[in-house]
């Protein structure tokens, strides 16, 4: 069984989110309107589509790899979280790290949508439990205890 997930479109949309391809996991979005991204600065574009997600599901706003790749354009927020209980528009906060301005034509593919189940799990401040790793943080997993001056001895 699928979940069900409706679109509404508002008067300024362009079109319903769409899959490029049958295996496409992600659903292109459209720009509702027309804008220009300096370089360097950020716009919140509006998509002009609502959704309605029943509770479990989840839709996270992500960045078009072409649009990344060619432009140095990309959702500065990627990916963004859209709740189920969340039934204003979509907008996409796009930004641009490339040295020419960026132009949107309403109609142009922004970001894609990607669905997602979730858990909401009871939190409890009392489940500290001490495990091996211990409190080590970024990139902590990954070193090695080499002695360096023994490898410049080699």
């Amino acid at each position: 069984m699928q979940d069900k997930i409706e679109v509404e479109l508002m008067d300024c949309a362009y079109s319903e989110p769409k899959r490029g391809t049958e295996f496409s996991v992600g659903y292109d979005i459209y720009s509702a309107e027309d804008e220009v991204i300096r370089p360097l600065d950020r716009k919140l574009i509006r998509t002009g589509i609502k959704l309605s997600m029943p509770v479990g599901i989840e839709a996270q706003v992500r960045s078009r790899s072409g649009l990344a790749a060619k432009h140095g354009v990309f959702v500065l927020n990627s990916p963004g979280t859209i709740d189920p209980d969340y039934k204003g528009e979509v907008k996409v906060l796009l930004f641009n790290s490339g040295v020419m301005p960026f132009d949107i034509q309403r109609g142009d593919r922004i970001a894609q949508l990607v669905f997602h189940s979730y858990l909401s799990p009871v939190l409890s401040a009392n489940a500290a439990v001490n495990y091996t790793r211990g409190e080590g943080g970024f990139g902590s997993t990954g070193t090695n205890n080499l002695d360096m001056e023994k490898l410049y001895e080699l």
